[in-house]
């Protein structure tokens, strides 16, 4: 009732002859605040008398913010995890891989026809044409992948040995544990030394330190002089000619000794007898001097290769090209994830505008009454659109919050990476805060169009 207050003219609304333009302009400003003030605490005796309809109200924008805060979260998480794989393998390098071709594949598991010899795969003659035909690579990093049992005294472990030279840590981004990786004078020496993977010398040596201690390999003992950390180490692109997803990790020997120790034909046993596989290379890395020009050489790489091999016995990975694929559709997962959580928040305006008709049809002689002693149509919806804003703001603040704490809670038992960006918090209290001015403006002006007379006539 005494709401009527804020229509009512007071001394300093008044414009005397002497008063300047300035002093009335600030004069209307403190009046509106006062207005806004008492407009809002009106607004929040409302709603703290109707508590547990209030309460359920902001529920449904709690649980839509916090959906999509969290949900961007573990789509984020997931994303980085995915991109980073790409940027493991760098981003200025195409990755070459020996396949076998599908049809010998397909004999080879059936038994098919008698046992012979396989060739394929990419060669060394492949890796020459490759650099002379092609201006901008800097290097070219070229490794034999050879399954072995590796023995320390009793204990062997079945891994695959990577035979490759002294710059493929930097290219593939692994860093060392302990030790060093292998020199140039050692390659060139062809020498018995070895880098074993954090998996790998946890296995074969569970107590003792393997630096400077031996291993053995067939009949060769070789020198352990480093170890990988193990999260240098990504399944991808593991199922190469020579090596398995079931192989736990992986040992590195200079390419010189893998050639001269094992060569370049393997021999296993099949349905149909002994099959023999000669791959003169296994993998190679092509580094390439500008980014820009990265994809352009991945294709020429490709159109020489069709060229010079029948089969398709190789694949090419461009792990910058991978990586593009990976953040579109990152962003598509996200765009779908958000709209999946944003559902929750329109179910929340929804009831946001439910809860404020039935407040319009409660307050109807209130309204009646506040229209009688002088209140414009502006204070009615001013007054049941800050009632809705408040509602979606406060709900918005504790989905703020509870948005970010899901997300530690889901990694801390799952294990999963989940990122909170500080957009997906900010960007779901804006939309919550849009939806009760949006949901909040029908049912205000509903209010402010009601004819006073029959307003008091309500009971």
């Amino acid at each position: 009732m005494t709401d009527a207050i804020l229509e009512s003219p007071t001394p300093s609304a008044v414009l005397t002859p002497g008063q300047s333009g300035a002093k009335h302009a600030e004069s209307l400003f403190g009046l509106n605040l006062i207005r806004l003030k008492k407009i809002t605490q009106v607004g929040i005796k409302s709603i703290y008398s109707h508590g547990l309809r209030s309460l359920l109200t902001v529920l449904g924008i709690v649980i839509g913010v916090a959906a999509v805060i969290a949900m961007l979260a573990v789509s984020e998480g997931a994303s980085f995890e995915a991109q980073q794989q790409f940027r493991d393998l760098g981003a200025s390098n195409i990755l070459l891989k020996s396949v076998k071709p599908a049809e010998v594949e397909e004999s080879s598991s059936r038994g098919f026809g008698p046992p012979q010899a396989i060739i394929y795969g990419i060669t060394n003659a492949d890796v020459i044409t490759i650099q002379e035909s092609i201006p901008g690579i800097s290097n070219v990093i070229a490794s034999r992948i050879v399954k072995k049992n590796v023995w320390n005294l009793g204990i062997s472990i079945n891994t695959d040995v990577v035979g490759t030279t002294v710059d493929y840590p930097i290219s593939r981004n692994y860093q060392l544990r302990a030790g060093r990786f292998f020199s140039e004078s050692e390659m060139r020496d062809h020498a018995n030394v070895v880098v074993l993977s954090d998996e790998v010398a946890d296995v074969l040596f569970p107590i003792d330190n393997p630096l400077g201690q031996s291993i053995k390999i067939d009949s060769d003992y070789y020198n352990i002089v480093g170890i990988m950390e193990s999260e240098g180490f990504s399944n991808l692109g593991q199922n190469q000619a020579g090596s398995s997803n079931s192989a736990p990790s992986r040992i590195f020997i200079p390419f010189t000794a893998s050639k001269s120790r094992f060569g370049e034909t393997t021999t296993r046993q099949t349905a149909g007898g002994m099959e023999s596989e000669t791959v003169e290379l296994h993998e190679a890395i092509i580094q390439v001097e500008s980014q820009a020009a990265v994809i352009q050489v991945g294709e020429i790489i490709d159109q020489i290769l069709r060229r010079r091999h029948k089969d398709v016995d190789y694949e090419i990975e461009v792990p910058l090209a991978l990586l593009r694929q990976a953040e579109e559709s990152a962003l598509r997962d996200q765009i779908v994830a958000g709209a999946i959580a944003g559902i929750s928040l329109l179910v929340g305006g929804i009831g946001i505008m439910n809860i404020m008709l039935a407040s319009v049809t409660e307050r109807t002689r209130e309204i009646g009454i506040r229209r009688a002693l002088g209140a414009k149509k502006r204070d009615i919806i001013a007054q049941f659109l800050i009632e809705a804003v408040i509602l979606s703001g406060v709900g918005g603040l504790i989905g703020v919050v509870l948005g970010i704490i899901i997300p530690f809670i889901i990694s801390a038992l799952w294990g999963m990476t989940t990122i909170v960006t500080p957009t997906a918090p900010i960007l779901a209290f804006s939309i919550s805060a849009l939806i009760g001015v949006v949901f909040g403006l029908y049912p205000s002006v509903r209010a402010a169009d009601m004819d006073p007379v029959e307003a008091l006539r309500h009971e």
